[in-house]
């Protein structure tokens, strides 16, 4: 399983950028999503950005990855982690 990592654009050189994000900062390889502005959300893997994130695509994810994190240490409430999911219809069954 390949786990990416919402990163922020800090510094854009082209198609190498310095990116930050979950308390680290890297240098991404940016051939896959283009030369991308300061300020722009990407998902990270392998020191290569893979896709552009919109700012709430990059709470989610970091959202999610928080609750992994959590279950790691040995939490059980997963309640707060998914409030995109909390009142949402589950979804149908595919026949």
């Amino acid at each position: 399983m390949c786990v990416g990592i919402p990163m922020k654009v800090v510094v854009s050189n082209g198609f190498v950028a310095e990116c930050e994000g979950r308390g680290r900062r890297e240098q991404l390889n940016m051939m896959l999503v283009g030369p991308q502005e300061a300020g722009t959300w990407v998902l990270a893997f392998l020191g290569s950005a893979r896709e552009v994130l919109s700012e709430e695509e990059a709470a989610r994810i970091d959202d999610a990855l928080d609750a992994v994190e959590a279950v790691m240490n040995g939490a059980t409430d997963m309640s707060g982690y998914f409030p995109d999911l909390q009142d949402a219809a589950p979804p149908k069954a595919i026949n």
